[in-house]
Formats: structure tokens, C-alpha cells, sequence
């Protein structure tokens, strides 16, 4: 395999777990601005768009990054997934453009209860049902369900891939329920002196992992029949086969038990109210859940006939791509950096919002 598509799958994975970690918790938000009840649910609303204003958009060039590495890098599985997840894939983005529209036409339309209520509703649905929608595309890619023949045609068609199995449809709800929780843990270190306010978010971020646990559970389940590629990687070492097999395993399985002890970090931050320790372990979980999934796909790109270095392009594009990352990581990673920095002070000062 030519170390080059290793490569640039390594940034691929690396590109998806800050996208989990960062844009994971806008969507988050959308969620619990869906479920603000109870006597401060106007603040908690407000505390929502304060938080994701300023760079929630920015967050999405992770995202982009990935689309790119993938159309330039690894063309075939790009026109194979685009075939096999076409219905899934044209819903989220619908929901992503929807999801940025509700949330600035909220701020700039007409200002009236009635407005506000009807954009804030488009905001929060589209927040729930873009990432249970980006978790099926990843259950469904890790499934083995999309086939392809010897020319690279689908031959699964656009529904088979993602309606044939729970497993998908699991590890969608175990993305809003990650994607929630981080939203929770960020949003209670938001409030900040608001001791009521940040134990709302505090108690959320506690259901929000209760609900990750099950939905964890009941994937790892259907894995065995619905995922089973991710099923070996889990639990590789406990079941018969090859040395190599055993190795591999072994290293997701370390992964995963890391994840597990991020987990109980978490649990036990938000039960002890250690804010700012959950804001550090529970991004941590969630990253290292992203890189597990890869971990137990590796070398694939889309299970369970598409291994990397079959799908990748000539090693000529894959050197110009990684010296175009090169050169723009240099110019992107500090402008966001700035961005952050330039945002969190304002706020210090003079209250204004910022991502936390």
C-alpha cells in the first residue's frame, strides 16, 4: 500500500474526529434548543446562540476537508459512495444548508415571537436529524452492505446499503447522543456563574451519556450481524482467527478501552461537577470513538470490498494533495486558532458570544 493513501487517510480520520469534537457540538446545541423546557428555557436558548454563533459555520471545513481528501485522493470510493448513500447523503446536506439558513433568518427576519419560533424549530430539526443522518452514512460504510462488482459498479442499489439493517440506523442515534452530550459539557462551562444554568446542562450532559451507552450497546449488538468487519475489530482478540487478525484487534480493542476509561472520566467529572475536567475528557470519548471506528475499518475505505490502496489515485496526485495540505495547514490552523482567540477575548471583555 503506498505509504502516501495511508497518509492521507490518517489526516481523513484525524479531519472527522475534530469535525465530532467542534462542529458535533453545534449540532448539539440544535438539539437542546429543541428540548429547552422549564423556567429558563429562554436562557437556555440564548446561551445556545451565544455559544455556537461565531464559528459554528467555520467548523464545517472539516467536513469540506474530507469531501475533498476523498473526490481527489480515493476517486473510486468517492463515485461509490455518492451511488450507494446518494439519498442519505443529498438529506443531510439539505439539512446542513437548512440547519444554517433557520439559524441566521432567526436573527435577521422579522422579529416576532411567531418567526422566531418557526426558524428556531426548522434550526433544531435539522440539528437532530443531519447528524442521526451522517451516523447512518458511517454505519452503513462500516456495514459491508454497499457491493460493487469488478468494474466498481454499485450493485447494492440506494437503499439496501442503509434500510437492510439496525445497525446504521444505531450508530445514528449514537451520533446525536455524542453529539449532544459534548454540546451539554461545553454549554455548562458556558454558563459560567449561573450555577442553575450550568446544572441544567450539567444533568442534560448526564442523560445525553446514559443515552450514548445504550445506544452503544444496542450497536455493538447489531454489529455482529449488521457490521461485522466492526464486530472482529471490537472483539478481534476473543474470537478465532489469524495472528494478523489478532494484532489488529488487539490495537482497536486498546482504543476502545481507552475510550471506556474517557467514559467514566466524563460520568465521574459531571457527577462531581468538575465542569472544566468534563470539557476536557468528554471531547476526548467522543474523538476517540471516531478514531476506534477507523481503527476497526483500517485498511478499508468502504467495507467490505474497497481497501485503500485498491481505490487510491496515482501516487503523483496523492504528493501534490499532501503538499497542498501542507502549505494550508500552515495558513488555516492558525487563522482558526485566531478566530477562536479573537472571540473568546471579546467575550471576556464585553459579553459577546463565542464558541466554547
Amino acid at each position: 500500500m503506498p505509504a502516501e493513501a495511508t497518509i492521507v487517510a490518517a489526516v481523513m480520520a484525524l479531519a472527522l474526529v475534530i469535525y465530532a469534537v467542534t462542529g458535533g457540538a453545534d449540532y448539539g446545541g440544535g438539539v437542546w434548543d429543541l428540548l429547552a423546557r422549564g423556567p429558563r428555557a429562554r436562557a437556555q436558548r440564548t446561551l445556545i446562540e451565544r455559544a455556537i454563533g461565531p464559528i459554528w459555520e467555520a467548523n464545517h471545513v472539516w467536513l469540506i476537508l474530507v469531501v475533498v481528501l476523498l473526490f481527489s485522493c480515493f476517486p473510486r470510493g468517492y463515485a461509490v459512495l455518492g451511488t450507494a448513500l446518494h439519498i442519505p447523503l443529498t438529506l443531510a446536506l439539505i439539512g446542513i444548508i437548512a440547519r444554517g439558513a433557520a439559524f441566521t433568518f432567526r436573527h435577521y427576519d422579522v422579529r416576532d415571537a411567531a418567526h422566531e419560533r418557526g426558524w428556531g424549530l426548522v434550526f433544531s430539526i435539522a440539528s437532530l436529524l443531519t447528524p442521526l443522518l451522517l451516523g447512518v452514512i458511517v454505519g452503513s460504510v462500516a456495514s459491508g452492505a454497499i457491493r460493487v462488482d469488478a468494474r466498481g459498479v454499485v450493485t447494492s442499489g440506494y437503499f439496501t446499503p442503509w434500510t437492510t439493517s439496525l445497525f446504521p440506523w444505531l450508530v445514528g442515534l449514537l451520533t446525536v447522543a455524542l453529539f449532544a452530550l459534548l454540546a451539554a459539557v461545553y454549554l455548562a462551562v458556558e454558563a459560567g456563574d449561573d450555577d442553575a444554568l450550568a446544572d441544567d446542562f450539567r444533568r442534560r450532559a448526564l442523560a445525553a451519556m446514559g443515552a450514548a451507552t445504550v445506544c452503544a450497546a444496542a450497536a455493538l449488538l447489531a454489529a455482529r450481524d449488521g457490521a461485522p468487519r466492526v464486530w472482529a475489530g471490537l472483539l478481534g482478540p476473543l474470537l478465532p482467527g489469524s495472528d494478523a487478525d489478532r494484532d489488529a484487534s488487539a490495537l482497536a480493542l486498546g482504543l476502545h478501552a481507552a475510550t471506556g476509561l474517557c467514559a467514566l472520566a466524563t460520568i465521574g467529572s459531571l457527577l462531581t461537577r468538575r465542569l472544566k475536567h468534563a470539557r476536557l475528557v468528554a471531547p476526548a470519548f467522543v474523538g476517540l470513538v471516531v478514531l476506534g471506528w477507523a481503527a476497526s475499518q483500517y485498511p478499508l475505505v468502504i467495507a467490505p470490498d474497497l481497501e485503500i490502496a485498491a481505490v487510491a489515485a496515482p501516487r503523483p496526485v496523492l504528493r501534490a494533495v499532501l503538499a497542498a495540505l501542507a502549505v494550508g495547514s500552515v495558513l488555516l490552523i492558525p487563522a482558526l486558532v485566531l478566530l477562536f482567540r479573537l472571540f473568546k477575548g471579546r467575550d471576556a471583555k464585553s459579553g459577546s458570544p463565542h464558541h466554547g
